[in-house]
């Protein structure tokens, strides 16, 4: 199937957006977009779609043209066929699926701003695809190879779907599919964010994903992508010396995993500038999921940069 949920599941919240299942190679990606001013592509993280973005990408369209898509295998977006490897799904290959996406509705160089997984194809695009790039937010995330590289009882219990989603098919596509209301009660519930961040249509819509077998897989796959090949590619780029060249505005949430976990590296920022030139940002309020929780806070600040950036 190309995608779960007919496209009147998210016009509603993302009024006078256009919207569009577009074909980039061997799948295709849906997007919404709208605005004027220099393209921002805005991407979500597990287990969201881009309907997290409902809130926020209204408030950017006055100074942005701003694209929201669904993550290769998550959405509406289709599940490209899988490989032993799951190269199909390492953020370098979902990376040029949206450098792709942005060809086609014609913007050559944009900014992007990512959650979560949506942060981790964000900076793999950055490194993979520097001229594109005019800007870089990540949103809750350390690199990759740093979180592997510190992994504890803390990832692996906290959170969860690192470990467990990376483990061999079928298990982990099992357990999606036979409970996804409780796997995104859990998330919702479980990772510092108020509740309410999550009503029970988005809840329903998150759920409808993990509950199509394609599209579980596909998740699980990009989760063993990230255990082995994005932990590769990491690996490679910093010892060539790659650097992100992009602006670089990194946020986390106060008092959550990347805010506390990482203090013996020097914390988020001081990791992040391990991997890039430009790199500024904070702790800010809300649990993982503060762009739902916070969208007039998280949009303001990204609005802030954005114009820093385009006055400087």
């Amino acid at each position: 199937m190309a995608g779960v949920g007919a496209d009147s599941d998210g016009a509603a919240v993302f009024p006078g957006f256009s919207s569009e299942l577009v074909q980039v190679g061997d799948s295709a990606v849906f997007a919404r977009w709208a605005g004027q001013g220099p393209p921002v592509l805005l991407l979500h993280g597990y287990p969201e779609t881009h309907l997290m973005w409902r809130e926020v990408a209204p408030l950017l369209t006055g100074e942005c043209t701003v694209v929201c898509a669904d993550l290769p295998g998550y959405g509406r977006s289709g599940c490209p066929t899988s490989t032993a490897d799951h190269a199909r799904y390492a953020k370098r290959a979902m990376a040029a699926d949206l450098v792709a996406l942005m060809d086609r509705l014609g913007h050559r160089r944009f900014a992007v701003v990512g959650h979560d997984r949506g942060a981790r194809v964000g900076y793999r695009l950055a490194l993979d695809h520097p001229d594109r790039v005019s800007w870089l937010a990540v949103l809750d995330v350390v690199p990759t190879a740093e979180v592997w590289e510190r992994a504890d009882a803390r990832l692996a219990t906290g959170f969860w779907p690192w470990s467990l989603l990376a483990q061999p098919a079928p298990l982990p596509e099992r357990l999606l599919t036979a409970a996804p209301d409780a796997v995104i009660d859990d998330c919702a519930e479980s990772w510092g964010s108020a509740s309410a961040a999550f009503p029970p249509a988005v809840r329903a819509a998150y759920a409808a994903v993990l509950a199509d077998a394609e599209h579980a897989h596909a998740i699980c796959e990009e989760y063993r992508a990230a255990a082995t090949l994005d932990r590769a590619h990491d690996a490679r780029d910093r010892q060539a010396g790659r650097r992100i060249t992009a602006p670089v505005l990194a946020l986390w949430a106060r008092g959550g995993a990347v805010d506390t976990w990482y203090t013996d590296a020097g914390g988020p920022l001081a990791l992040w500038r391990g991997w890039a030139d430009r790199v500024s940002g904070a702790a800010v309020d809300g649990g993982h999921f503060f762009p739902e929780e916070r969208p007039i806070e998280t949009a303001a600040t990204l609005r802030d940069f954005h114009t820093q950036l385009v006055t400087a």
